[in-house]
């Protein structure tokens, strides 16, 4: 894999339980994403997912997934860890069907309802260790940010991202997710592959169309102003990363991700445009903090592909299907995504 590089973090919802995804702005509402092309994927059935669709073809797989930190003291409509177990559970058991899984993509919301103190909290240990099993903390968790995480966090409140519970740039150690650096991305050039994580929280309130941007669990943090700046900052330092690996990657597919699904992207100029433009690059972004797995509440950014894997059973069920998402990468270095959906019954009620 390629070095891993990001900006140093000088640039850049209260949870919305169930946030609405119905803004309006500048940009004209895009249509839902279509089904995937010829790539037999299909809407699994509850309580089972989708199997392999390369089968030997296949080189390398992944799995995504968000929102999945339960607490027993603060939570929405998920009222026990059932749910966040069972979708572990699943997601050992695709780990076991596929036997190539590379890595994860945790789009954050990992601990409920406030975030970790530091990389010594025991929430490290009860909310993620002990909840997916060793085979699937064998490989790098590529991680964000979500608003939830940030709340006791001291990466709100300082530019020295070594206070930063989260952040850790040794793929090599396992005992934590990889975040180089709050805005970062990593070279898989044996797949022709990119991932991008991004901290876009300076936008959490934009599934509304009267909103502003501004990241309003700001009022959660010790430092209120400064966490502010410090937010759209990285905000917009994420947008001129993005914008600087598309132009500079080789990569055919680029793997984008952050907290947020692309509907709280119709007020950011040109940010849908960019993620739709396949004249260099696929793309292929994935968004969380709606509590759900989907691809027709998400903004179009077709003819690119985009995804919401917050079904990770954390908080709560803002849709019906919960579970996590599946990435199949061919020889030919195509890229397919599918769901797998966990039982209905154990998560919503």
């Amino acid at each position: 894999d390629g070095v891993s590089t990001g900006l140093r973090a000088r640039w850049p919802s209260p949870e919305v339980s169930p946030p609405a995804p119905s803004p309006s702005d500048v940009f004209k509402p895009l249509a839902p994403l279509p089904p995937l092309p010829a790539t037999g994927w299909a809407p699994p059935l509850e309580g089972q997912g989708s199997s392999s669709t390369l089968g030997a073809r296949r080189k390398a797989s992944f799995l995504a997934i968000g929102d999945w930190g339960f607490d027993a003291d603060s939570h929405g409509n998920i009222p026990t860890t059932a749910c966040q177990r069972l979708v572990a559970d699943k997601m050992l058991e695709k780990w076991n069907e596929l036997q190539d899984v590379r890595f994860v993509v945790n789009v954050g919301d990992s601990f409920y309802p406030n975030g970790l103190h530091s990389k010594f909290d025991p929430q490290w240990q009860h909310k993620w260790r002990d909840m997916y099993s060793e085979q699937l903390r064998s490989i790098p968790w590529y991680s964000v940010y979500g608003n939830h995480d940030l709340h006791h966090d001291p990466c709100m409140c300082t530019d020295d991202l070594s206070a930063c519970a989260q952040v850790n740039a040794n793929i090599s150690d396992l005992d934590y997710f990889y975040m180089p650096d709050v805005n970062w991305h990593r070279e898989h050039p044996d797949l022709n592959l990119e991932v991008v994580g991004l901290d876009l929280n300076h936008y959490m309130e934009m599934w509304n169309e009267k909103a502003s941007p501004g990241f309003s669990d700001c009022q959660k943090t010790p430092c209120g102003d400064g966490c502010l700046l410090r937010a759209e900052r990285r905000a917009r330092e994420a947008l001129d990363h993005l914008k600087r690996r598309l132009r500079d990657s080789d990569a055919k597919n680029m793997l984008v991700f952050s907290h947020y699904p692309t509907d709280y992207f119709r007020h950011i100029d040109g940010l849908l445009e960019t993620l739709s433009d396949s004249s260099k690059h696929n793309i292929f972004y994935l968004g969380g903090h709606r509590h759900n797995i989907d691809n027709t509440t998400t903004a179009s950014i077709a003819p690119n592909v985009n995804w919401l894997v917050g079904g990770g059973g954390g908080w709560s069920c803002d849709g019906p299907d919960q579970g996590f998402l599946v990435g199949e990468i061919a020889e030919d270095d195509s890229l397919t995504l599918y769901p797998v959906i966990v039982e209905r019954s154990v998560c919503c009620r």
